[in-house]
């Protein structure tokens, strides 16, 4: 039978995704590919703790529907968290959604007609462009440096009347890189006054390494003025900093986008899973999300270490990269000459894997990069991983 799917169909990204994870849960293969914490990380005893001392009316509330902006014991739980890290609680609304992907295909659907223009970075997170695409939306990427968007081709962006801006400012997917005060205060300059909605995903923002990485990262959405507050809509998520399989995220964003989003999401899946939202709020009341996320950073933070001490031993000097100050990426601009699609069925065929640089490009297009993810590699594995990608990045330099 022959189907007649819709229009939006034909502007999907192929199943990128899905092959990439594929990829990064093979057994037989060391894998820098998934963008995901070790299992061997996640708080089980902390989740199994927490279940035995539920109320019986906490176990109704987690098993029945709930309300759609989300529960309101997890709404008023994260609203301090999120106090406490200078965010505008009092000025902006959450809303929980079921990932972080689910709240940018909201807002892409309040804002997004077919054939508008919607300005990413270049490279970009592929999931947010899929979601993007998924409306119909003219892609349209800036390029980005070690110290963030290129201001100037943004300034030229914006004049193509953008229906809205989507970056990631710390710790980028897949780029790593933070980007600078100086230039965060350049991106709002050229932002203020166009009325263009602003989104700033932040899914990895908690998982800095160190103070001076801290105080570089802090989210823009926390110190912009009242005028700039208005126009960020700031997305964030338990994915990286408790469990992705909990499917739980949210957006801070003004109150009249709020109202709509909530409408959007009624049409989707009415409620984020309740029960995954009693956990959430248990892990933030009890005070274990802290102590977890400290747990983390120290973790994150050896196994890049880890991964740039086989880097410097094991690839050649003309591959270069941003150190990553946080976070969970590398990425490593390929020595003029090397094809990294050839690089990367030969590093398969050895027994390791890595993410193309095209599938992070807002047209899919080669880019002589390759994005080296340490979050899920165990540290005894990254040695031997980088050495395979070195071995063969060596010897097609050489041919």
């Amino acid at each position: 039978m022959d189907y007649i799917f819709s229009d939006c169909v034909t502007s999907f990204r192929s199943s990128a995704i899905r092959d990439l994870m594929s990829l990064a849960t093979r057994s037989d293969i060391i894998s820098f590919a998934g963008g995901m914490p070790g299992n061997e990380l996640f708080p089980v005893e902390d989740l199994r703790e927490m279940s035995q001392n539920f109320t019986r009316k906490e176990w109704e509330e987690a098993m029945q529907y709930g309300p759609t902006p989300g529960n309101p014991g997890l709404l008023a739980a994260l609203k301090e968290f999120l106090r406490k890290r200078n965010f505008p609680v009092n000025t902006n609304e959450l809303i929980i959604t079921t990932g972080s992907l689910q709240g940018l295909n909201i807002i892409a659907k309040l804002f997004v007609n077919p054939g508008d223009t919607v300005v990413t970075e270049n490279p970009v997170f592929i999931g947010g462009v899929s979601a993007f695409l998924s409306y119909q939306a003219n892609i349209v990427g800036v390029d980005i440096d070690a110290d963030g968007i290129d201001i100037e081709k943004l300034g030229e962006a914006v004049k193509l009347n953008p229906k809205l801006l989507y970056i990631t400012p710390n710790f980028h997917n897949p780029a790593g890189t933070v980007y600078s005060h100086q230039r965060r205060e350049q991106l709002l300059e050229v932002m203020r006054g166009t009325g263009i909605p602003i989104i700033e995903d932040d899914a990895y923002g908690e998982l800095y390494f160190d103070e001076k990485s801290y105080h570089t990262s802090r989210p823009i959405k926390t110190w912009a003025d009242r005028e700039m507050d208005g126009q960020i809509l700031y997305t964030g998520s338990f994915s990286k900093i408790f469990g992705p399989g909990l499917r739980v995220a949210w957006a801070l964003v003004p109150p009249a986008i709020c109202d709509k989003m909530q409408i959007c999401k009624q049409s989707m899946d009415a409620c984020t899973p309740a029960i995954s939202q009693v956990f959430a709020q248990k892990f933030i009341e009890t005070g274990k999300i802290e102590t977890y996320i400290n747990s983390l950073r120290t973790v994150y933070r050896k196994r890049c270490n880890c991964t740039l001490q086989a880097i410097d031993k094991y690839f050649p000097k003309e591959a270069t990269f941003v150190k990553p100050q946080g976070g969970f990426y590398l990425w490593i601009k390929m020595p003029q000459g090397v094809d990294e699609e050839v690089l990367f069925k030969k590093v398969i065929e050895r027994g390791a894997v890595f993410v193309l640089g095209s599938v992070f490009h807002p047209d899919a297009q080669k880019n002589g990069y390759i994005r080296i993810s340490y979050c899920n590699t165990p540290e005894d594995q990254i040695d031997s991983g980088i050495k395979i990608i070195g071995d063969v990045l060596k010897e097609l330099m050489t041919k």
